[in-house]
C-alpha cells in the first residue's frame, strides 16, 4: 500500500511558520519529503490536511497561490508514484523519495532554460542561446514583479507547471504596458514556446498549451528604407571634428556599399577574405557563402581605418580589447547606431538611423532601380526570392504616399 498526503509541521513553543511536506507511506515505512511552502500555524487545516482558505487580507495572495501550486505539486507527486509502481512494482520508498525529488527540481523553468542554452552554446549556436537568455530575464522580471509576495525561493524559480494559459496573457499584457512592440512580444512568446515544447518532450510537464491565447506571429512592419539622395547627404556630411561620428558613418556607408551586408558580418570580416579584388565570406545567419567586388568606395574606408597587427579587416572588434568577440560586437553596434541616430537628426532622416537601414535603404533603391528580383535576393545572401519580396513587401510606402497626395491636389 502506498499513499501520498500533505503535512504540516512546527516548533509548537513558538507561533513560527512551520514548513509543509509530502508525507509518503510505502508498506508502512513513512518518508517525508520537504516543500518550500511555509505558513502559519492556524493556516493549516488538520482535519483536511491542507491549507485554510485565507482570511488574513495580508495573507490573502499568497495563502492563496499556495493552495493552487500545493494542489498542482500534489498531483504532480501522485501521478510520478503511480506510474513508478507501473513500472516497478516493487519499488522501494527511498527510491520513490529520490525519483520525486529529482522530478521536483528537474521542473524548474530557469536551470531548464539555461541547460538549453547552455546546450546550444556547445554546439555553436551562440546567437539563439542568447535570445534564450534574454527571454528568459524578460519572463523573470514580469513573474517577480507579479508575485513580488511569494518568498524569493519561489519567486525567483518558477516551475514549468507554472506555465499556463491565463500567466501567458498576464505576461503578454505585462509586456504592451511597458510598451513593447508587437513582434517583440511574439518573439519572447515563441522562444518560451520552444523551450516549453522541449520540456514537453522530456516528459517534465505535461502539454496544456499555455501559449494558445497569446500572440505568436509576425506582423508585417515598415521597412525603414532612405532615398538616394539621402544616402547622398550622409556620405557628403563633414564629420572630421567628430571622429565617433565620422566612424559610424563610414560603417553605415561601407554596409551599404556592399550590398546591405549585415553588421555582425562586417565585424567578423578577415583581411584573408579580401583576395584578388574579391570580398568572399559566409554569412552567419544563413551560412550561405558570398563574393563581392571590390571597388574603390569600400576601399576608401578600409584603408582610412586599417589596422596593421590585427587580424581583422575592420577595426569594430579589435577596439574592445578585454571582452569577448561577442561582447566587443554587441558593444561596437550599440555605440554606432547611438551616433547613427545622432546624424540621422543631422540629415533629417524621417526615422532614427540605424544599421539596419544601410541594408534596407539599398535593397529598395535597387528596386527601384529595376534590378530583377532575383539578382536583389542573391545580392543580400535571402535563401529564396520568397524571403526578398516579404522583406521588399512594405517598401514602397513614400511612392504611395506621393501618388495619394496627387490625388488630393486634384480634388
Amino acid at each position: 500500500m502506498i499513499s501520498v498526503k500533505l503535512k504540516f509541521r512546527h516548533d509548537k513553543e513558538t507561533d513560527l511558520e512551520g514548513r509543509i511536506f509530502f508525507q509518503l507511506n510505502v508498506d508502512r515505512r513513512v518518508r517525508h519529503i520537504p516543500s518550500p511552502y511555509r505558513i502559519l500555524p492556524v493556516e493549516w487545516d488538520s482535519r483536511y490536511l491542507f491549507v485554510r482558505e485565507p482570511e488574513d487580507p495580508s495573507r490573502r495572495a499568497l495563502l492563496t497561490e499556495y493552495r493552487s501550486m500545493l494542489m498542482r505539486d500534489l498531483t504532480r507527486v501522485r501521478s510520478l508514484v503511480q506510474h513508478m509502481i507501473e513500472m516497478t512494482p516493487s519499488v522501494s520508498a527511498d527510491e520513490l523519495v529520490l525519483c520525486i525529488t529529482d522530478d521536483l527540481s528537474n521542473r524548474s523553468l530557469s536551470q531548464f532554460m539555461l541547460s538549453v542554452a547552455a546546450s546550444l552554446r556547445n554546439d555553436g549556436k551562440i546567437r539563439t542561446a542568447e535570445t534564450y537568455e534574454a527571454s528568459l530575464m524578460s519572463f523573470m522580471r514580469f513573474y517577480r514583479h507579479t508575485f513580488s509576495f511569494l518568498p524569493d525561493i519561489l519567486a525567483g524559480d518558477p516551475s514549468l507547471d507554472d506555465l499556463t494559459p491565463a500567466l501567458m496573457e498576464r505576461y503578454q499584457s505585462f509586456l504592451y504596458i511597458r510598451g513593447l512592440a508587437q513582434n517583440t512580444i511574439s518573439f519572447y512568446m515563441r522562444t518560451l514556446r520552444a523551450v516549453y515544447n522541449r520540456a514537453v518532450d522530456k516528459g517534465l510537464v505535461a502539454q496544456s498549451q499555455p501559449f494558445r491565447r497569446v500572440y505568436t506571429g509576425v506582423a508585417r512592419t515598415v521597412k525603414r528604407a532612405l532615398p538616394l539622395a539621402m544616402i547622398r547627404k550622409i556620405k557628403g556630411l563633414d564629420l572630421t571634428a567628430h571622429p565617433e561620428l565620422d566612424f559610424a558613418r563610414d560603417i553605415f556607408m561601407l554596409s551599404f556599399y556592399l550590398r546591405g551586408m549585415s553588421f555582425i558580418d562586417m565585424a567578423f570580416l578577415r583581411k584573408k577574405d579580401l583576395s584578388m579584388g574579391c570580398l568572399t565570406y559566409v554569412r552567419r545567419k544563413t551560412g550561405q557563402r558570398l563574393s563581392i567586388a571590390w571597388t574603390r568606395e569600400m576601399q576608401a574606408v578600409v584603408g582610412k581605418y586599417f589596422i596593421g597587427k590585427s587580424d581583422y579587416l575592420l577595426p569594430i572588434l579589435s577596439d574592445f580589447s578585454g571582452c569577448s568577440e561577442r561582447s566587443a560586437y554587441r558593444n561596437a553596434g550599440y555605440n554606432i547606431n547611438r551616433n547613427l541616430k545622432r546624424i540621422g537628426r543631422m540629415v533629417g532622416a524621417p526615422f532614427a538611423l540605424t544599421l539596419y537601414v544601410a541594408r534596407h535603404s539599398w535593397a529598395s533603391i535597387a528596386k527601384h532601380k529595376g534590378i530583377p528580383l532575383g539578382v536583389i535576393s542573391e545580392g543580400m545572401g535571402h535563401e529564396s526570392e520568397s524571403t526578398t519580396r516579404i522583406y521588399l513587401a512594405s517598401l514602397d510606402n513614400t511612392l504611395v504616399d506621393k501618388a495619394n497626395a496627387l490625388i488630393l491636389r486634384s480634388i
